[in-house]
């Protein structure tokens, strides 16, 4: 007990709205159900946790998180509650404080507890129809200075894996976890496979259809990590929860389920080190920065960039360092920053040009291809144009080179071109050809579930404002609108969230 307040506990306990003595009945029924009918929770029990700093015993912080999870309606775990037992100072690194309170970095062994206690909550969430909202973003800054250090040093991985102070050990307590057992190389293959089908169906289709299915064969990758196996098939199998956790951030992201999406990254990033691979853990972290250039944060994006670049090491490719430019140069593009924009891209350019085409890429590499590249930049001007529109013209020639190389069935890709293209035309005066490639954009979507495409639809929308009074314009507006979800567009014709 440490006598202070938890205000982590506090504040998800007012946003929850139970009084003390509700939630000790909860939790007493809730751990009846799940298998512990001893539990005796009662009102002053609660004023411990909450104004004390108490922490109760388990299986109690696991039956907390549950509750909270179902009443928030999004990921709630045993470290957001500030319910993690923390050892003595000095001790251990990745326990949490007040600088970094989400208790990043971790241990090896938090990081695979972590990963299958996040993954059974989402689990949860997504088989009750709940949505992930409300959560906060960890700033980029916060999240760069935690994991400085971290990263930038080599991980000690061990041959066995962590037998303390590990919840995988415990019941599970409001969620469920796949019993894993000992695996050998041909079930690493067997995953390896299913992560290439799962990263094509996302590619294709937007992540809504399959970020259940990804989340549960990361919970299950989890579970497999809990067991002792040898040096080389734990390195893959640390690889393996790196790819499904980026996948889950990822369509997490693309249906908008935000601080989810952030919490998969950071997984994703801790895993890929586990693994010896810090490319890929900076490629990790690079998602999250893309996310937060999409919410608006260019900002806290850069300073996230910075620790993506410096701690992919020493091995990274050039066109990993490359596709790492592109989404700099986007967040310089997004704060008007066009001579910052413009370095960086031609950097990028150089770097994917000198990559040698005879060597072999690692797999979550093999869909940066030419015109992703081309795409990115597009993507970059067209930003860009809205602070200086006499570059529109330059998004549109990148995304017409993008558009001609897009034949492999990534149809999201196709969509972000279709829409980057039309909001340039549109920028550059040039409603005709902007309709045009807005509706092959709006064609293409009848079979997507990204909700980041809508995203850029909506944006989109805004700028044929200037163009409403033409007849082709006005018929398009009103395809936008029935395209929208509902509630998107005002009922002035503007859009309401993009």
């Amino acid at each position: 007990m440490s006598g202070q307040p938890n205000t982590r506990l506090s504040d998800l306990f007012g946003l929850a709205g139970w009084s003390k003595g509700e939630l000790a009945r909860l939790v007493n029924r809730q751990a009846a159900a799940m298998g512990h009918p001893q539990l005796a929770t009662d009102t002053s029990r609660v004023r411990r946790w909450i104004d004390m700093g108490e922490i109760p015993r388990d299986p109690v912080p696991r039956v907390l998180a549950a509750l909270f999870t179902e009443r928030l309606g999004r990921v709630v775990t045993i470290e957001d509650l500030g319910l993690v037992r923390h050892g003595r100072p000095g001790k251990r690194q990745g326990r949490g404080s007040v600088e970094h309170p989400d208790g990043v970095p971790w241990t090896p062994e938090r990081t695979a507890a972590v990963l299958t206690e996040f993954t059974g909550m989402d689990l949860m969430l997504n088989r009750r129809g709940l949505v992930g909202a409300g959560a906060a973003l960890t700033a980029g800054s916060v999240l760069s200075s935690a994991m400085h250090d971290w990263l930038h040093t080599d991980p000690a991985l061990k041959d066995d894996a962590p037998v303390i102070d590990n919840p995988l050990h415990a019941d599970p307590a409001g969620y469920e976890r796949y019993e894993a057992a000992p695996i050998g190389s041909q079930e690493v293959e067997e995953l390896e496979r299913s992560v290439e089908v799962f990263r094509a169906w996302d590619a294709a289709r937007g992540g809504g259809l399959q970020r259940k299915a990804v989340v549960g064969q990361l919970n299950e990758v989890g579970g497999m990590l809990s067991y002792r196996h040898s040096d080389h098939l734990q390195r893959r199998l640390w690889g393996v929860a790196a790819d499904l956790a980026v996948l889950a951030g990822w369509m997490s992201h693309d249906v908008g389920l935000e601080a989810t999406a952030q919490k998969y990254f950071v997984i994703a990033a801790h895993a890929a080190r586990e693994g010896g691979d810090r490319p890929r853990a900076g490629e990790a972290l690079s998602r999250a920065a893309r996310q937060l250039v999409h919410l608006g944060k260019p900002d806290e994006a850069l300073d996230l960039m910075k620790l993506a670049q410096s701690g992919s090491g020493d091995q990274v490719l050039p066109r990993t360092k490359a596709m790492l430019y592109t989404v700099e140069a986007w967040a310089h593009a997004s704060m008007g920053k066009g001579q910052a924009m413009r370095r960086t891209l031609g950097q990028a350019e150089d770097l994917f040009v000198s990559d040698r085409t005879d060597e072999a890429l690692p797999s979550w590499m093999s869909t940066f291809k030419e015109e992703d590249l081309y795409g990115m930049q597009a993507l970059s001007y067209r930003t860009l144009a809205e602070h200086d529109p006499s570059v529109a013209r330059h998004s549109q020639h990148y995304a017409e080179k993008a558009l001609a190389l897009r034949v492999d069935g990534r149809q999201r890709s196709k969509i972000f071109d279709y829409l980057s293209m039309a909001s340039a035309c549109f920028i550059d005066g040039d409603p005709e050809q902007g309709d045009r490639y807005a509706r092959d954009a709006l064609k293409a979507m009848g079979t997507n579930s990204s909700h980041r495409t809508w995203d850029r639809l909506g944006q989109m929308y805004e700028l044929t404002g200037a163009y409403a009074d033409h007849p082709k314009i006005r018929e398009l507006r009103e395809e936008i609108k029935l395209a929208l979800p509902k509630g998107t567009v005002k009922n002035k014709g503007d859009i309401a969230s993009a």
